[in-house]
């Protein structure tokens, strides 16, 4: 089997395996025990106009008694802006928020700019690949100034240099790595086009060292990124409805003292667990 062979399986396997692994990651946030909730107001799904002013459904008197009033589309449209656009950062953070956003942005288009890439190996006008190409191109570049941006940033911003840790380095290089070698082999050296329909069916023959290089990278990129810190495009979406905003109240018989119940009877796996007192009677028995 050749090197070129190899690595097209490769990389379809770590495409595969980036789904998989997202989804496995969702799952296990999902069935995780009850957290310690923090219920920060304002929760976005109060109904009844709370959100607004940060208000809770615990105003009303016997408020236990009353039927909840929910407004899940509210809560559906800031958990969208927060993970399109990056609302908080934007709002506490400005300065910041243009360099992420740009490469938060650019891997977005980066993502759609592939999908198109797979759609042009079975059909591909030539008005199709124009758009293509400045989809790709533009992808490439917001990505690729925003890695750069807050690479810069990190290094040389005296707050943030103290809180970023190796690894964090180590995950905005990798990702640098991988947009300049993908840049360079498509400006340069091969056409993405011919080589995608190449990669797909399995026929790829003398593809360029770079390109090569580039698949690997990427491959490594798209198996590590769910398993890394960076698969907080899963957990955003728990950490917000499952944390910040979960104030379900917890009632005799509800769901929630269901849960905790089935948290109590878990056992420690943890060092941050609590551990149970011995008994007056065990505490004798050493003496």
């Amino acid at each position: 089997m050749s090197a070129e062979t190899l690595v097209s399986v490769f990389i379809i396997i770590a495409m595969f395996g980036f789904f998989a692994l997202s989804l496995r990651k969702a799952y296990k946030f999902a069935h995780m025990q009850i957290h310690a909730r923090l219920d920060l107001y304002p929760v976005p799904k109060e109904g009844a106009g709370r959100a607004a002013y940060g208000g809770s459904y615990m105003e009303e008197p016997e408020w236990w008694t009353k039927p909840r009033k929910i407004n899940r589309v509210s809560e559906t449209v800031d958990i969208i802006k927060e993970m399109l656009f990056i609302k908080k950062l934007f709002v506490h953070q400005r300065s910041l928020w243009w360099a992420s956003y740009s490469m938060h942005l650019g891997i977005y288009v980066m993502l759609g700019w592939s999908v198109l890439l797979l759609v042009s190996v079975a059909w591909h006008p030539a008005w199709y690949v124009a758009v293509v190409s400045i989809v790709g191109i533009v992808g490439f570049a917001l990505a690729t100034i925003g890695c750069m941006l807050l690479l810069v940033r990190r290094v040389f911003d005296r707050v943030l240099a103290k809180y970023t840790t190796p690894l964090e380095y180590f995950n905005i290089v990798l990702l640098l790595v991988v947009l300049l070698t993908g840049a360079y082999s498509w400006l340069f050296v091969a056409s993405p086009f011919t080589v995608a329909a190449q990669v797909f069916t399995l026929s790829a023959t003398d593809l360029p060292p770079i390109v090569l290089v580039h698949f690997v990278l990427l491959g490594i990129m798209f198996l590590y990124i769910p398993l890394s810190k960076m698969s907080h495009y899963v957990g955003k979406f728990f950490c917000f409805h499952k944390v910040l905003w979960d104030n379900d109240p917890n009632l005799k018989g509800s769901a929630v003292e269901r849960r905790f119940e089935d948290a109590a009877q878990q056992p420690v796996t943890s060092p941050w667990s609590a551990t149970k007192p011995q008994s007056a009677s065990s505490e004798t028995s050493k003496g």
